[in-house]
């Protein structure tokens, strides 16, 4: 069975860095998917951007980009979803890999044909770590509640050794072997 983990946190809680060092931390498994983080002016959060763990990036949502869509003050350019994620997380894109997805949230989710690349990710076999918001969302609660996906709480206890403790296990699976969780 797949090794599939929803790393679940409050906002600033760390979630982006643990996907970070997790990434960085993995020797014998490859990886795809995405990273976002936050674009800052003169100290005041303007936005997010993201990247694939390939290396394109993009502007995923401003202040300043009129919209239609929009997740609070900040305007969400969908077609980074489509151009940029959603590719990089098709199963067929990842036979072998770990996927990682930074992260499953609303502005993310606006995207229908991210949401339908994400759930034909969690339908396949590939070994998934994606972190989400402790906060409800109909969809990831869905995941959350599936009997082959385990909620990782991330804390400030547990923060700092949490990528270690998971590219342990993750290094240890390979793709063709059993999971143990």
């Amino acid at each position: 069975m797949p090794t599939r983990i929803l790393l679940e946190g409050r906002p600033g809680m760390g979630k982006t860095t643990a996907m970070r060092r997790l990434a960085a931390l993995l020797r014998t498994r490859e990886a795809v998917g995405f990273t976002t983080e936050e674009i800052r002016e003169a100290g005041t959060r303007v936005g997010f951007a993201l990247e694939t763990l390939t290396g394109r990036r993009a502007v995923l949502a401003h202040t300043g980009f009129p919209g239609p869509t929009r997740v609070g003050r900040y305007g969400v350019d969908l077609s980074v979803m489509e151009r940029l994620a959603a590719p990089s997380i098709q199963p067929t894109a990842a036979p072998g890999r770990l996927v990682l997805i930074d992260e499953l949230g609303r502005m993310e989710l606006a995207c229908t044909p991210f949401r339908d690349a994400v759930q034909a990710l969690f339908d396949s076999d590939a070994d998934i770590v994606a972190t989400v918001h402790a906060g409800r969302d109909p969809f990831t609660d869905a995941l959350g509640q599936r009997p082959d996906v385990e909620v990782v709480h991330l804390t400030p206890a547990n923060r700092d050794n949490l990528p270690e403790a998971l590219a342990a296990r993750l290094e240890h699976r390979g793709p063709d072997e059993p999971s143990s969780a």
